[in-house]
């Protein structure tokens, strides 16, 4: 039975990628405007504003997690974690219109964690592919049953 390749999955795992990077620094810029808010005039509105474009970009998230899924016949584990992501951004969008800052800012402070989490996941993902990293490993015996790869160089 012949296996069909497309060329859709490196584009959606990219896309993917740049939905999880586009996310994570709509986060931070809106710890940066939490810092505006509270120090100038225009803070208010800076802070107001990215949140709908950090929202956007977690439903960007969904999107590219699902596309990367379905067509592109990817894990479905990255659609459970930017569904994830977009809850904890609705929850934030309603912390913030009510004004709870002791939930507010520490779920603030996760989401970007997590979301540098997803990031790092997803380029690691793309480095372990790397031409020459496995080329040249040869397993060796290390004890009863255990092997471990090791480089020539090292």
């Amino acid at each position: 039975m012949a296996t069909q390749v497309t060329a859709t999955a490196p584009r959606s795992s990219t896309f993917l990628r740049i939905a999880i990077a586009l996310q994570t620094l709509t986060i931070f810029l809106q710890a940066i405007s939490a810092g505006l808010l509270l120090t100038s005039s225009y803070g208010e509105t800076l802070h107001s504003v990215g949140a709908r474009v950090m929202y956007g970009a977690s439903m960007l998230y969904v999107l590219a997690a699902v596309l990367a899924w379905k067509p592109g016949g990817g894990s479905p584990r990255p659609v459970w974690h930017a569904s994830g992501f977009l809850v904890l951004a609705s929850v934030q969008v309603v912390l913030g219109i009510a004004h709870v800052p002791s939930v507010h800012l520490p779920l603030g402070v996760l989401m970007f964690g997590l979301s540098v989490l997803a990031l790092a996941q997803a380029a690691g993902a793309r480095v372990e592919s790397w031409p020459g990293d496995h080329a040249e490993a040869a397993p060796q015996e290390e004890g009863p049953g255990l092997v471990q790869l090791r480089s020539p160089g090292l």
